[in-house]
Order: C-alpha cells, then sequence, then structure tokens
C-alpha cells in the first residue's frame, strides 16, 4: 500500500500531522502565559486571594500544556533533516539562524524562568516571582515572533540572494526578519493565541457555571475570558482583514484559492459562501454568492476587478477545495466568536453573565473553538502556499529528501500512533485538571507533592505569602 503512495505527499502529510498536533500547544501556552501574569499582577495590586488562586489552577495546566508543546515542537526540528534535506540545504543559511536567535532569546528565557515560576511562590520574593512569570510570557511572545519571521520568510522571502549553487543567503537580516507579510502574520497569529485562551478558559468557566459552581473563582474566571473575547473577537476580525489585503498583493493566488475565483471578474467579483470546487473542470458546484462583495472586501469598491486562477497556469494552482473550506472554517468560528462576545456583553449590561445558561452552552460549545480556528488559518496559509516551499522561488518537489515511499510512511504511522498515545493521555489529564473548579487555598505545582503525601501546608504555602 506504502508503494502506491507518493513520498513527497506521504512527508508532506507527516509534517502536516505533527505541525497540526504541536499548534495546538502553543496557540494555548503564548495566551494562558499572559494571562497568568495579568492574574499574578492584579492580586499584587488588590490583594484578593481569588486571583492567586486562579494563578495556582491555571499554572498547572500551563506547566503541562507548555512541556507537550516543547516536546511536539523537537520533532519538527528533525523533519528537515530526515524529509526536507532538499529544503534545508537550499535555506538552511536563512531558516537556520532564526530557528536558532529563538532558541537562544526565547527557550532560554523560558527554560530559565519557568522553575521560578512554578516552585518559586514560597521562595522567592514576590516581585522577582512576578518577573519570572512576566518573563515566561514574554519569552512564549519571543517564540511566536521568531517562529512567525521564518514561516513568514517562506511566504514572502525578502533580503535574500541566491548563490551559485542555488542556496538562499540573507543579504539584508532586516528585510529577512520584517518581510512583507510578517507584521501581519505576527499581529493575526498572536492575537489568536489570546482568543483561544480566553475561549478555552471561558469554556472551563462556563462548564463549571453549568454544573451549578458559582464560586468566586468561577465567577471571575468567567468574566475575565468573556470581556477578552469581547475586546478581541472584533480586533481579529479586523487584523484577518488586512492580513487578506496583504496576501492579495504578495500571493494573489492563495487568495484565488480562498475565494474560490476560477474565472476572472472585470466588473465586480461575487463572494462565495459555500460551494464545491471542482479543480478539474474549474468550477464551483452548488455555488451560494453574494454579488460583487468580494470586490468589495477586497478592494473597497463594488465594481473593481478582480482576476481568477484562469489567470495562473494550473501547475501553478494549489489544492483549491482545501484552501477554500480552510477559510471558511477560519471565518465562520470567527463570526461565532463575535457573536459571543457580543452576547456575553450583552449579558454582562444586563446583569446575567453568571445566570444566562444558554449563555454558558454557547460559551462551553465555543470552548475549543480557538484551536479549530488556529489550524484552520496554518492549513489556508500553508496549503494556500503550494506547490512552492519558499514561495514563487523553490517547489516543494524538489524540496524533499530522497526516500522511498515505505520509509516515510511507516514513520507516519509511527507518528500517529505515539502521538495519541503520549499527547492523549497529556491532554485527559489537562481535560481533569479543567474538570475540578478552581477553590480557596488552591495548591500550586510546588504544594501538590506535600498534598499527595498527605502533609499539610502551612500557611506560608497556602497563601502564597511568606511567614
Amino acid at each position: 500500500m506504502l508503494d502506491a503512495l507518493d513520498a513527497t505527499l506521504l512527508a508532506r502529510l507527516q509534517f502536516a500531522f505533527t505541525v497540526s498536533f504541536h499548534f495546538i500547544f502553543p496557540s494555548f501556552s503564548i495566551g494562558l502565559a499572559s494571562y497568568l501574569a495579568v492574574l499574578e499582577g492584579l492580586w499584587l495590586v488588590t490583594g484578593r486571594e481569588v486571583y492567586l488562586n486562579l494563578f495556582k489552577y491555571w499554572v498547572k495546566i500551563f506547566s503541562l500544556v507548555f512541556g507537550m508543546g516543547v516536546v511536539s515542537g523537537i520533532v519538527m526540528s528533525y523533519q528537515f533533516g530526515t524529509n526536507w534535506s532538499a529544503y534545508a540545504q537550499k535555506v538552511g543559511p536563512v531558516i537556520g539562524p532564526l530557528m536558532a536567535y529563538e532558541v537562544l532569546t526565547a527557550f532560554f528565557l523560558e527554560a530559565g524562568f519557568l522553575g521560578v515560576m512554578l516552585f518559586g511562590m514560597n521562595r522567592v520574593g514576590r516581585s522577582l516571582h512576578f518577573t519570572a512569570t512576566l518573563a515566561v510570557a514574554v519569552g512564549t511572545f519571543l517564540s511566536a515572533f521568531w517562529i512567525l519571521a521564518a514561516n513568514s520568510w517562506m511566504q514572502t522571502p525578502g533580503g535574500y540572494t541566491i548563490a551559485a549553487n542555488g542556496q538562499f543567503e540573507p543579504q539584508d537580516w532586516l528585510g529577512v526578519i520584517f518581510n512583507p507579510s510578517f507584521p501581519y502574520r505576527l499581529a493575526h497569529t498572536v492575537t489568536a493565541a489570546y482568543l483561544t485562551t480566553a475561549l478555552a478558559v471561558g469554556g472551563v468557566g462556563a462548564w463549571h457555571l453549568l454544573r451549578g459552581r458559582k464560586g468566586e473563582g468561577v465567577r471571575v474566571m468567567f468574566s475575565m475570558a468573556m470581556g477578552m473575547v469581547t475586546a478581541t473577537a472584533p480586533v481579529q476580525i479586523l487584523l484577518g482583514d488586512q492580513h487578506g489585503l496583504n496576501t492579495l498583493q504578495h500571493q494573489p493566488v492563495k487568495v484565488m484559492a480562498m475565494e474560490g475565483h476560477f474565472e476572472s471578474y472585470a466588473d465586480g467579483a461575487p463572494l462565495v459562501l459555500v460551494g464545491l470546487p471542482d479543480q478539474e473542470t474549474a468550477t464551483v458546484r452548488y455555488e451560494i454568492s453574494v454579488p460583487k462583495l468580494s470586490s468589495l472586501i477586497l478592494k473597497h469598491a463594488l465594481d473593481a476587478p478582480l482576476a481568477g486562477l484562469n489567470t495562473v497556469p494550473r501547475n501553478e494552482w494549489p489544492p483549491v477545495a482545501i484552501v477554500f473550506w480552510a477559510f471558511r472554517v477560519m471565518v465562520g468560528l470567527g463570526m461565532l466568536m463575535l457573536l459571543l462576545g457580543a452576547s456575553s456583553l450583552l449579558a454582562r449590561l444586563w446583569r446575567g453573565l453568571y445566570d444566562w445558561p444558554w449563555l454558558h452552552r454557547l460559551a462551553l460549545a465555543m470552548g475549543p473553538a480557538g484551536f479549530v480556528a488556529v489550524i484552520a488559518g496554518w492549513v489556508t496559509t500553508e496549503v494556500g502556499r503550494q506547490p512552492y516551499t519558499v514561495y514563487g522561488l523553490l517547489r516543494t518537489a524538489v524540496s524533499a529528501s530522497p526516500l522511498e515511499a515505505p520509509a516515510v510512511g511507516s514513520s507516519l504511522l509511527a507518528f500517529i500512533t505515539v502521538y495519541f498515545i503520549v499527547f492523549g493521555a497529556g491532554i485527559s489529564y489537562v481535560l481533569k485538571l479543567m474538570g475540578q473548579p478552581p477553590r480557596e487555598g488552591e495548591p500550586g505545582p510546588a504544594e501538590l507533592p506535600a498534598r499527595a503525601a498527605g502533609i499539610t501546608p502551612g500557611p506560608a504555602v497556602v497563601t502564597g505569602r511568606k511567614a
């Protein structure tokens, strides 16, 4: 069976599987690290124990998510050498240093202060512990900065030259890092991480409210999460619009696939809401569309012309159906997030934030929506870049290692098996922790062994204050 499949396709599927699994964890840990910094800051400013209890509740979950993110990310680095050696050889002088900067700045910062944040609450002063929490939050942002700089360079390469041996070499590092799509992708992705975290935290709060657990910790958690959704969802939609306009300028073929525009439109293009793109016949079957709306969104004029895929050679087309539907999943979930934010704002104004079961059910259903949306966005971005690894310059077909299909396929099956066992167990434990409500005297990570051994911590451990 594996012999009948293409080795390059299997290598792409393997990387897609591992990066999709990995993307779940940073999209949560980036936002959660900042949430922890806010909680600890509020505790230090107000002295309210509810913020400390929430900090201890979520820091245990953060430690697990962070660990799974690190482990799942290491695997992808090895794939550059095993499955994509030709790509690594060509782009190594550009991508290699960017990955190294991520390790030297972000990962070292996170690793250096993570232990203090997790286990130092009762061993260092409050200011130093808060500094450690802030350092971890900054580290997660820096990690996103460098990884997205590398990915954006692959989408819109800049600041490089091509040597005689075909290697990409950096000519201007500012041009490499701050390539045309990087600011838009960074803002859109980091905001998505904050929104994902708010939805997850809100979903946990909604779960406990629906079960009649209306303690102060649950109420504060849910209120903060819904406030973040209300503020962030419209901002994310605006950022997504700007990112789309940037993509239209630099990667127009991707936008054609996202819009399902096989044909060009001289006097205004329709917005295709749903349909079944047929790449063979270059049509969208069962299309439901709104006339001229795509031109209004993309060009801000109803009669603005838009080019279609018929202006591009077929060997330059990405898999249209995948890009088309992944984009709609992302946008559709974004609209539901906006609805949830508006509904929670209405409930807050009418003093029903903790008493409207339908709102809590909606928030619970939307709990995992952020993870689905970021993966759909990643699929839109990466599949839309095909058939290139470096857009317009290096094709995917010549980027893969010279491996046989059985070798790649067997490692793919091994990854799938191990990932679902190991990370399935980790995610199950995270869900188990989420299933318990935050409580007064919430134990932090350093206190769990003592509790498990039946040792009652002293007052300094329970409150986080020095005796």
